[in-house]
Formats: C-alpha cells, structure tokens, sequence
C-alpha cells in the first residue's frame, strides 16, 4: 500500500515539470503532395502545420516556406489546392478535465479496495450472529438489523440478496420457471 502511494505521488509530482512540446494555436494546411504540380501521378495530400498569427494563415506563410524548393516558379498553381485553417484550443482546460477524470478513477479504486477489505470483515460478522432460515418472519429481520451494526445490517441485506439470486437460479434451472 505504501509503494502505491509513493507511486502516486510521484507521478502527481512529475506532472507540473513534464512540459509538451504543442501550442494553444497553430495554423492548419491541407495541400495535395508536391510531386502533384510536378506531373507526377502520386495525389496524395499532405498537412503542414506552422505557429504563426492568425492573420499569417495562409499558403504563402505555412506552405512555401516548408516546400519552396520542390515548387519553384509553380508557387501560383500550387496554393489555390492548399486549405488553411486557424486553429486554438484551451490546453489549460484539457488537464483540468484530464486531473478530474484521474481522481474520479482514483477515487473509485480507493473504493473498491475499501469494499475489497471490507467484505471479509462482513462476512465474517454475519457468519458468527445471523443463522440463515429459509422461511424468515419480519419481526425476526427488524430486531436482528436494529441489535446490530452497520456491519450487520449491510451483511444481512448481502445475506438475503444471496438467498434471492440462489432461489432464482433454482426456479430458473431446476424448475423452468421466472419468479414475478
């Protein structure tokens, strides 16, 4: 348990000095291959990516200054195919979400290793003070859950579910039959 959290925390630690190589903003070119203004066959399309303003998001900013020398003197037949979009996005609230998804998923963990823990506890308890009866009066249930804990209580209602699931499955295989 202790390594767990030494892992945890190192992880959480580590999280503020790993710093991504990506911008907020970036101008976004979708161009036919170069080879395509060459009279080659090849047509696929390409995307070329710059930092630069807004209004800089265009071929001539994007485009040409990353395959100039592959399009020489064809610079005019060339950007008319290219689509340039600006694109921003919010990265701050990406690892918000990002840390919030972490801890729900944390949390639940914790959680189930809690219930984990717990169940031996539980059954263990209802296993020394409730014998089970196949036919159970109420009055027996109400001072039995009232006597007893939480520990007890929730034991009691494992213990019944228990007792249900199995006379479903004996209805359901043995006899043929659905309860209502």
């Amino acid at each position: 348990m202790n390594a767990l959290l030494g892992v945890v925390f190192l992880l959480f630690a580590a999280v503020p000095c790993i710093q991504g190589q990506y911008e907020d903003a970036r101008c976004k070119c979708i161009c036919p291959n170069p080879s395509v203004v060459n009279a080659t066959t090849e047509s696929n399309r390409k995307h070329y990516i710059g930092n630069v303003p807004p209004n800089k998001c265009n071929c001539d900013s994007v485009v040409l200054a990353k395959v100039g020398d592959l399009i020489k003197g064809k610079e005019q037949e060339f950007c008319p195919r290219c689509e340039c979009k600006y694109e921003s996005r919010n990265t701050t609230t990406i690892k918000v979400v990002v840390i919030i998804v972490v801890w729900a998923v944390s949390l639940l963990v914790v959680y189930m290793l809690f219930l984990v823990c717990l169940e031996p506890l539980i059954s263990g308890r209802t296993g020394k003070s409730y014998q089970e009866h196949v036919d159970e009066d109420e009055s027996h249930q109400m001072t039995t859950t009232q006597q007893g804990g939480v520990l007890d209580r929730v034991g009691h209602q494992q213990d019944k579910w228990k007792r249900q699931v199995r006379e479903q499955r004996r209805n359901i295989y043995d006899r043929h039959t659905m309860l209502n």
